[in-house]
């Protein structure tokens, strides 16, 4: 697997999380390299100490770019990620390529990016030389970001809610660059551009990536969403459920038809069991188990911010009791103690972001088997295709099929020992 990363800022070694089982997926891809390049020619080539406004980048996948820009930032680029895993990968490789912690900043879309106070100390001086960045630094009311890098994101949903996050943080003179490998990048994703924040012209395809370059010049939108609010999802009228979802959250409008064939079953057990929905969402296994399972407690886990948020959005909507159910963002079932789970829910992914494939799905079931008490339990709904029955057999030593479709399988493994 390819792992040094070079750009017109410098070398990196770059690894990606969670490493694949083929050990073909780079951290990075040639997107990344055609947007740093882009940059480089809009600052005149990168100097030591080159880059002296505020910079934002979006839904970088490991650090490639935020780590590459960030020896030449005068002040600490802002990274902002929906992943844990994204995240961690490029601690990771920030650390691997002795790239200070205090050197980049990452931050979750919660919240609408904010510039970094912790500006370095090569030179203060001439970085508050410029009066409009030091007013933009000490009043959080006026920050602007200089440079914004945005990585397409998978859902326009989540496209819609960061280009709104970062409208009233950019100006016409702000350098915007957006950038995906050119199969990601439709006509519907300049218009949003367009729509949000202005003027976008699209490049000519290099190694199969294309950016497109955006000129804030459009009026500000009518309504703006700078912190996750829910969009009207739908009702499961048979449970008396009503889902709303959060951007970036799977299946955004209906139930989808995966998760509509795994709720039969979710099982049902008078036990004070513990239950995870692994790769939460939207919450709607947790929450069906905790009706089925009135003394049980469930812990949601999900590597997306937003998706946890909207499953405690969803819970407080649909139980409000809070003593049973915990919300957590993390790497599938890493930090969870040995043997305390009886029951794990999960519809797997088999895609991260726009790459596709199984790692994610088989970490999590091996850190199932780990969680597992003997004798607990994994269910999962897959594809029939994605081969999930042998991966259990060879995992824990078992697997059940309980039910199936032309589509869809659904499966149980238990832990034996």
């Amino acid at each position: 697997m390819e792992t040094l990363f070079t750009s017109p800022f410098g070398q990196l070694n770059l690894k990606r999380l969670p490493h694949s089982r083929q050990g073909s997926l780079r951290a990075w891809d040639a997107a990344d390299e055609y947007l740093l390049n882009k940059l480089a020619e809009h600052i005149n080539g990168p100097t030591s100490s080159a880059i002296t406004s505020p910079v934002l980048v979006l839904n970088d996948s490991f650090g490639a770019i935020t780590l590459s820009i960030a020896p030449h930032c005068e002040i600490p680029p802002v990274m902002q990620t929906d992943s844990w895993l994204n995240a961690q990968g490029t601690r990771n490789n920030a650390r691997d390529n002795g790239i200070e912690v205090n050197r980049y900043h990452l931050q979750t879309p919660i919240q609408p990016p904010t510039i970094s106070q912790n500006i370095s100390q090569k030179s203060p001086q001439n970085i508050l030389q410029n009066s409009s960045l030091e007013n933009s630094l000490t009043n959080s009311q006026h920050q602007r970001f200089g440079i914004v890098l945005i990585k397409i994101p998978k859902t326009l949903s989540m496209l819609e809610y960061q280009l709104r996050q970062i409208q009233p943080l950019v100006t016409p003179e702000t350098i915007i660059i957006a950038g995906a490998m050119a199969r990601n990048v439709h006509s519907s994703t300049v218009q949003m551009f367009e729509r949000i924040l202005g003027t976008s012209n699209t490049s000519l395809a290099r190694k199969k990536a294309r950016l497109i370059e955006i000129r804030c010049d459009a009026p500000p939108p009518a309504a703006s969403k700078p912190t996750p609010k829910p969009t009207p999802g739908f009702t499961l009228e048979t449970e008396n459920l009503v889902l709303s979802n959060f951007a970036n959250v799977f299946s955004l409008e209906q139930l989808d038809i995966g998760s509509r064939f795994f709720l039969p079953h979710i099982p049902s057990s008078e036990l004070p069991r513990q239950i995870i929905d692994l790769g939460c969402g939207n919450g709607l296994l947790g929450l069906l188990a905790a009706r089925r399972n009135p003394t049980a407690s469930i812990l949601f886990r999900d590597d997306s911010a937003l998706a946890i948020a909207c499953a405690e959005h969803n819970w407080q909507s649909n139980s409000g009791d809070t003593s049973r159910a915990r919300f957590e963002q993390g790497d599938c079932l890493q930090g969870i103690e040995d043997n305390s789970a009886d029951l794990i829910l999960c519809n797997p992914p088999f895609h991260q972001q726009h790459t596709v494939g199984d790692q994610i799905a088989m970490r999590m079931f091996r850190q199932s088997l780990r969680a597992l008490r003997k004798g607990g339990e994994l269910r999962i709904i897959g594809n029939r295709h994605l081969g999930y029955y042998q991966s259990l057999r060879k995992i824990f030593g078992n697997a059940e099929q309980l039910d199936s479709n032309r589509k869809f399988v659904v499966l149980s493994a238990r832990k034996t020992k």
